[in-house]
């Protein structure tokens, strides 16, 4: 990566320069039509907020630094914190099976039921088909009846034989939370959490979020400006998995916790260091290195860049994206919230520059197809492959591959195009890059079987089992 105009070499004590990265949000918002986002940078205890756009355009209401945003599948992090402070208090181990916690747990392999355990769980390793988004209601049970029902969800894969980033592994995670804690999760995450480190905005009901400025998602369709959703959340069963709605200040004291070995800005200690450090660390390699991170802790992604190792997490729901990345070796964490418009190109652009003036590293170069075109024979890899919520059919066409995916259940009606098709463009015999219509990134596509010879493709973090 180029290095930006003006670039200075960074030095550790250096505390980002608000006026500037509010200028670079604005200029990049507007860029990526980006409706709404706030920029949050914390280097040791010194945290900057800038805020640009409106939070939902049908009202005009402006972005402030206070405002709150849903941070999605950050989330998983903060579920997964809990899961650890019981680890800490001897009252859970990640290696036993969580049926031990739940005996009544029921799964569709009742093999899996009494093998799975919370580090499959924390590592999206449990082979639980992730994208179940059952509605069981608004009551305090709702995570309980979710769970209830998860013998309703397919096994995609053995327990540990592969990675598939799994929704439906945290919601089962937060159960486990709730039953040792006795509380419900939104409770437990309350008073675990948010109380001790002070997070006044940090919410995961709506009708607490109305209490504050708050955005609303905004999609779009056939090269149209982004327009708000009809839907402001998912079902409130999704909570461990995605549902907490917070100011950027509040994420970045969370990342600051973690930082600091585990304590509260005070000193409360919330992690012991050793459980910190736990999360952090290599526990799962992924099939595809290039989507996202090149591996997993537990409940943090791993990020490889410029010689030098990041964790941090992305969100997205209904209209509304989250990044967070946290540099431990320079105290540095960034989170960026947004409601619209193109907004993983926002985040590459702005966090390539904001890592490179504050940190000095370049951020890894987004994947894109070879410039020679790469001879392949594709015949092995047609068919359909499928999972809960999607399906992809690798087609054979006069101009070469494609790839057809479709969104089904009930997340079909939320997304604005359930059906897209795009060339299958080859990197090697088992690696291809996808475009979608209306995003300029190239997406990868895996090819792979188990040892044991099933076929799968990964594709938007996902195993997708080979079904014909």
């Amino acid at each position: 990566m180029t290095r930006p105009p003006g670039f200075r070499s960074p030095a550790l004590t250096e505390q980002p320069d608000l006026p500037h990265w509010q200028q670079r949000l604005a200029e990049l918002a507007e860029r990526h039509q980006v409706p709404g986002a706030v920029l949050g940078i914390a280097r040791g205890a010194h945290t900057e907020v800038a805020a640009h756009g409106v939070l939902n355009k049908a009202t005009g209401v402006t972005t402030t630094p206070d405002s709150l945003f849903q941070i999605g599948s950050i989330t998983k992090v903060w579920t997964a914190t809990l899961a650890m402070q019981l680890v800490d208090e001897g009252a859970l181990d990640l290696n036993a099976p969580v049926a031990d916690v739940l005996p009544e747990l029921r799964l569709a392999d009742p093999r899996v039921a009494r093998q799975v355990t919370m580090r499959h769980l924390l590592t999206h390793t449990s082979g639980i088909d992730g994208d179940v988004f059952t509605d069981t209601g608004r009551g305090d049970d709702c995570v309980e009846r979710f769970v209830g029902r998860l013998d309703e969800a397919a096994q995609n894969h053995p327990p540990g034989a592969t990675f598939s980033y799994c929704n439906s592994g945290f919601v089962l995670a937060g159960r486990v939370v709730e039953k040792l804690t006795g509380m419900s999760w939104d409770r437990a995450l309350r008073e675990r959490l948010c109380v001790p480190l002070g997070l006044e905005h940090t919410v995961t009901l709506p009708e607490e979020a109305l209490r504050f400025r708050t955005a609303l998602g905004h999609d779009s369709e056939n090269g149209l400006p982004p327009r708000p959703v009809s839907t402001w959340g998912l079902p409130r069963s999704a909570g461990p998995a995605g549902l907490i709605t917070a100011t950027a200040g509040d994420v970045l004291t969370f990342a600051r916790s973690h930082l600091a070995g585990g304590t509260a800005p005070d000193g409360t200690r919330l992690l012991s260091e050793r459980a910190a450090r736990a999360m952090t660390e290599h526990q799962v390699e992924l099939p595809d290195t290039h989507a996202l991170g090149d591996s997993w802790g537990l409940g943090w992604i791993r990020f490889g860049w410029d010689g030098h190792r990041l964790v941090g997490h992305d969100g997205n729901t209904l209209g509304q994206s989250a990044f967070l990345r946290v540099l431990p070796e320079q105290d540095l964490a960034v989170a960026l919230l947004t409601n619209g418009g193109e907004a993983k190109d926002l985040y590459r652009e702005l966090f390539g520059e904001i890592f490179a003036e504050l940190a000095g590293l370049a951020l890894p170069e987004p994947p894109r197809p070879p410039a020679d075109p790469v001879p392949v024979d594709v015949r092995r890899h047609l068919g359909r492959y499928e999972r809960a919520g999607s399906r992809i059919d690798i087609l054979e066409a006069a101009d070469g591959p494609r790839l057809r995916h479709t969104t089904t259940g009930a997340l079909a009606h939320l997304v604005p195009e359930p059906v897209q098709e795009t060339a299958l463009v080859p990197v090697s015999e088992n690696q291809f890059l996808v475009r979608y219509a209306d995003s300029p990134s190239w997406i990868p596509v895996t090819f792979y079987a188990l040892p044991t010879g099933e076929r799968y493709v990964h594709h938007g973090m996902r195993a997708t089992p080979k079904v014909s």
